[in-house]
């Protein structure tokens, strides 16, 4: 049995438009069920099927991937787990890679010579070892190749622990990043490892030392604060997005005196407190001389453009949930935060 669901990743994230079912005769009944995060049910308009050399072609709209959703063809039941392959336009772009502990997807500029390369790291839940969530999940780095096609884009997948118990933790002030079940998400050592094959690529003349970037948006923004810490003296500039605040991460903003980085997040999102630290950050940096550290806040209107939280009777818990998603506005380059950060060059 063969089964491939088919996707991309517009503004509001991985989107499912359809499946490939290998059959022996043409489906007579097929639907496809969405569990919402609320807990709502609904079920998904299927738009056209149709069957040819044993394969049932399956055309839906579109619908939340990352969602809880059940496929029912004539009786059978399928979800994400049974996809034999998953098919997310933008992600073939990316090679799979494997180097020592880090399991990473890299973009290769078809341009010779010495390349710029922007490091991506994504946010929290998006981990683990399918190599295909971390850059499928949200906006952003699927559209980097177009965006930057000369660049090497590389996307490392961190580590992660039993969602239960991420969600269970969330929100507390202190992340360990280390637990029963070992180390996970963007800690110091695994990191470092990503710093050295950057060293390496350029060593080898791949990549040019005096453009390399890096970027990522809620615990890859914090992640993007711990790679300035770790890699020292290996990055151009960083654009952390609504990076999470930690007294580690706080810590490590507030000695950023040289560094070249620009912040976003919304005007307000789902963890309250993180504004209050990353103003702090950004003023302390300025006291200290940093006439290269920039804030963004974005409001309610600036959001609305890309569509966030525009509906209608939002409880105040959901719009700050939706206000969470910055990094639309960021990497389509509002403010002209990511022209800015590929313009800037390491002194070396």
């Amino acid at each position: 049995m063969s089964i491939i669901s088919y996707s991309y990743v517009p503004d509001q994230g991985w989107t499912g438009k359809g499946f490939c079912v290998s059959a022996d005769k043409a489906p007579e009944n097929v639907s496809l069920t969405v569990s919402a995060r609320d807990g709502s049910v609904s079920q998904v308009k299927i738009n056209s099927l149709s069957f040819m050399d044993g394969q049932a072609k399956i055309e839906t709209e579109d619908f939340d991937y990352r969602s809880r959703w059940t496929l029912s063809v004539d009786g059978a039941l399928y979800t994400r787990k049974d996809m034999t392959a998953e098919s997310c336009e933008g992600v073939d772009a990316f090679d799979i890679k494997k180097d020592g502990n880090v399991i990473y997807r890299l973009y290769t500029p078809k341009v010779q010579g010495p390349r710029p390369l922007i490091l991506f790291l994504h946010g929290g839940g998006n981990g683990g070892d399918d190599l295909i969530t971390h850059i499928a999940a949200d906006y952003g780095c699927t559209q980097f190749p177009q965006k930057y096609p000369d660049f090497y884009i590389m996307a490392p997948q961190a580590p992660e622990r039993d969602m239960k118990e991420f969600l269970k933790n969330f929100g507390k002030a202190d992340f360990a990043h280390s637990d029963q079940t070992g180390p996970y998400g963007w800690y110091r050592e695994y990191l470092a490892e990503i710093c050295g094959l950057i060293r390496r690529m350029i060593s080898e003349g791949k990549v040019d030392g005096r453009r390399v970037y890096v970027t990522g948006m809620s615990m890859g923004g914090a992640g993007t604060l711990r790679a300035l810490s770790v890699g020292a003296g290996l990055f151009a500039a960083a654009v952390p997005i609504c990076p999470s605040m930690t007294p580690e991460t706080f810590n490590i903003l507030k000695g950023l005196t040289k560094a070249k980085l620009w912040i976003a997040t919304a005007y307000v999102d789902h963890t309250i407190y993180r504004h209050k630290y990353i103003v702090d950050g950004i003023m302390a940096l300025k006291d200290a001389g940093n006439r290269n550290a920039h804030l963004t806040l974005y409001s309610p209107e600036e959001l609305a453009k890309y569509g966030i939280a525009t509906e209608e009777d939002l409880s105040l818990k959901d719009r700050f949930w939706k206000n969470h998603w910055s990094w639309v506005p960021t990497y389509h380059d509002e403010h002209g935060i990511m022209s800015w950060m590929t313009e800037q060059t390491l002194d070396i």
